[in-house]
């Protein structure tokens, strides 16, 4: 894999990718990219091009997979970062505080819906 382009994002932050890509002390060449379709809501240019990137650490088997902007080049800068956090041993308490945010935000939602009926 190579490294994404700088396109979409502040040298701020892709200066940070750069250095926790160096934490972690992930070689990019570990790193299997593919491309595959999308889907959800989006409309027909979600379901048509494959703008969804799935990233897979080979000696780790630990797999990302990222679609949450229409554009490949952002997906692709994301989907590394959240590849990194995953392996980044630092990042367990992150984790642990982003998968409360997640069941928040399903409950907040499963709630609002119930409400609406």
């Amino acid at each position: 894999m190579n490294l994404p382009p700088q396109s979409n994002l502040t040298d701020k932050k892709y200066s940070e990718l750069l250095n926790l890509l160096s934490d972690v002390g992930v070689d990019l060449k570990d790193i299997e990219e593919e491309f595959v379709r999308g889907g959800g809501r989006g409309g027909q240019k979600i379901n048509k091009t494959s703008n969804t990137v799935q990233l897979k650490h080979v000696p780790t088997g630990t797999i990302v997979k990222y679609q949450k902007h229409r554009e490949r080049s952002m997906n692709r800068i994301l989907a590394l970062r959240e590849l990194l956090n995953k392996l980044n041993p630092h990042s367990k308490e992150d984790q642990r505080l982003e998968k409360i945010r997640k069941q928040k935000k399903r409950r907040k939602r499963r709630s609002s819906l119930i409400s609406n009926e």
